[in-house]
């Protein structure tokens, strides 16, 4: 059961890894992205899947299914910043002539490893971000993006590489815009969030670099009921917390969803409006709009990535079922 085998999605090859708990869908060439989580002891859908009927939409909102990869995350003002004296200009994409969810969308990445043996699976794929003419004219500096994706019983681990090939230093930040199913049910499910605030955001839902109290959400300590949530707030996780999202559906069965805390430190929690079938809960490295605020680094969560660095970025799931 702990191979690797090829599929097809819309025309374009999968590559599925499987274990005896759980079948994990990746669409190398379409972004990159896992596109089916299937829980084969619960016999449901993790994740919010795409049927290749989506394709179009797809193809325009590549962000809106699985485990996208978001390079950087959020929204910039005007798509425009500064950094070290260099002006950058993103695509201006959404309201306000902002700019939304980076500059990864269905770049073709390239399969370098598939790896089985008796504790497990994995595949490792590539993007050299120079291959993309679009991107260099946004984000002229080449980078080399190498995820892995490992499958062991119920746990995946999903570990991102960039290593900066160019000359000048460059901020950098990267989010996952997860797409987790609640099945119609939110009464049934509960979120555990370790964090200390909310972020205030402006009318174009841009950061102002002010903190306000968790309120109401602060039942995110205990376990938020989804039942009459409607979310698209970002949070800050504190010093002391972990960066854990622990989404629990009230038989006992659940996942436990770990980013590496040295670098993730914001999570954006969304329903897509009342909670009624999806919960995106979002590990961000750095804030929306990041490089324009005047919070320092360690605020915002801004890297600099000097040039010959590499930054090593893993995150995990880990399904909990219960206890009979």
């Amino acid at each position: 059961m702990k191979q690797v085998t090829k599929g097809q999605w819309g025309g374009y090859d999968t590559y599925i890894l499987h274990s005896r708990e759980l079948e994990v869908t990746l669409l190398p060439r379409l972004g990159n992205n896992v596109i089916s989580l299937w829980d084969h002891k619960e016999q449901r859908q993790i994740l919010r899947r795409p049927d290749e009927s989506d394709l179009a939409y797809y193809m325009q909102k590549p962000y809106h299914f699985g485990i996208p990869l978001l390079v950087p995350p959020g929204r910039i003002r005007k798509g425009q910043f500064e950094f070290e004296g260099i002006r950058y200009q993103f695509d201006q994409n959404t309201a306000g002539d902002n700019h939304i969810h980076g500059l990864h969308r269905t770049q073709s990445w390239c399969v370098s490893d598939i790896e089985e043996d008796e504790e497990g699976c994995a595949v490792t794929t590539e993007f050299n971000t120079a291959d993309d003419t679009h991107w260099m004219e946004q984000f002229p500096e080449p980078l080399r993006l190498e995820m892995t994706f490992r499958l062991q019983d119920a746990r995946l681990q999903q570990t991102l590489k960039v290593t900066h090939l160019g000359s000048n230093s460059i901020p950098f930040g990267i989010g996952y815009h997860t797409w987790f199913m609640i099945d119609g049910e939110p009464e049934r499910w509960n979120l555990r969030l370790p964090v200390e605030s909310i972020y205030e955001l402006n009318p174009e839902l841009l950061p102002s670099g002010k903190l306000l109290p968790l309120g109401a959400l602060d039942s995110l300590h205990q376990g938020m009921n989804l039942k009459g949530t409607d979310l698209d707030t970002v949070l800050r996780i504190g010093d002391r917390q972990p960066a854990e999202a622990l989404l629990m559906r009230e038989d006992g069965y659940g996942i436990r969803y770990t980013a590496d805390k040295a670098h993730f430190r914001h999570w954006v929690v969304y329903t897509k409006g009342p909670a009624e079938q999806y919960l995106c809960a979002e590990p961000y490295t750095w804030l929306p709009d990041a490089p324009n605020l005047q919070q320092d680094d360690s605020f915002t969560g801004l890297i600099t990535l000097k040039p010959g660095e590499t930054l090593t970025l893993p995150c995990t799931f880990e399904m909990i079922y219960p206890k009979l």
